[in-house]
């Protein structure tokens, strides 16, 4: 079985400090979380970024500080940059980040109903411009999906030349208005896959751990993190991204699972080795 990467999903967009005093903001604290998420056992980081006072933004120089700041720690991190970006943002401002041309970012390949009036929209032509800019920079991207309607998606614009082989999915699992983070569920998007596809699962809160184990023990990869839980177990705040980092590499220890290093995950993914 492959070794595990582990990706470690930082801060996200909507989390706060009132959630958890351990949520970054400022360059220092997204250091110290990604540096902490690395030393546990983290391969990947995938990087939403504030402001210092915590408002979400997609600004090029803002992920360029920060990225340049983690390089400076860890240098060998694959960092991910979200082109998410928050709701009501425009594609372009989302897509700000890859002009940095990273080894890696997310694309989103569906519209989800995030809760009261807030919809995620990702329309058909989004996606094709999303895909068609990141092959053009050569970024592999990590394909988001939320339900099975968005695998289906991914696979259509995958024969129309729109995304790339080898795909590597993110099973982001449990939000408001997307799939439930049930292990049926998971079998079920699990089994939609690809047969030469890789795939992440993002458990959102309570279903964090239960589907880590569900991917470790089906040779998948797993995504913890703030962005997706600030729990450590029921009731107890995790102090920083490398508590949930570590959990998960105790499971997968449990479960005979070694974890994959950067280098490593760079030849699973199909990313070039990096150079010095």
């Amino acid at each position: 079985m492959e070794k595990l990467i582990i990706t470690a999903a930082i801060c996200g967009a909507e989390v706060l400090k009132e959630h958890n005093p351990a949520v970054p903001y400022t360059v220092e604290e997204m250091v110290r979380e990604a540096k902490s998420a690395y030393d546990a056992g983290a391969s990947i980081i995938h990087l939403h970024v504030r402001w210092d006072d915590g408002t979400p933004t997609q600004d090029k120089g803002r992920f360029e500080e920060i990225i340049n700041a983690i390089k400076e720690e860890i240098h060998d991190v694959i960092i991910q940059p979200s082109t998410g970006g928050a709701v009501g943002m425009t594609d372009d401002e989302r897509l700000q980040p890859t002009e940095l041309k990273p080894e890696m970012a997310t694309l989103d390949c569906g519209t989800l109903n995030f809760g009261g009036d807030e919809v995620f929209t990702n329309t058909e032509n989004t996606i094709k411009y999303f895909g068609k800019k990141m092959i053009e920079l050569g970024i592999k991207p990590e394909l988001e999906v939320f339900d099975k309607s968005m695998i289906d998606m991914a696979l259509r614009l995958h024969k129309k030349g729109f995304i790339l082989d080898p795909m590597h999915f993110d099973l982001v699992m449990g939000v408001n208005g997307g799939i439930t983070g049930e292990l049926r569920d998971f079998v079920f998007l699990r089994h939609s896959l690809p047969a030469d596809s890789t795939y992440t699962v993002a458990g959102i809160g309570r279903f964090e751990f239960p589907l880590a184990m569900a991917a470790i023990i089906d040779g998948g990869h797993v995504r913890v993190g703030f962005e997706d839980n600030v729990y450590l177990s029921k009731g107890v705040l995790a102090k920083s991204n490398g508590e949930l980092v570590e959990k998960v590499v105790r499971m997968a220890k449990e479960m005979g699972r070694q974890i994959a290093n950067p280098t490593e995950a760079r030849q699973i993914l199909g990313l070039k080795p990096l150079t010095k």
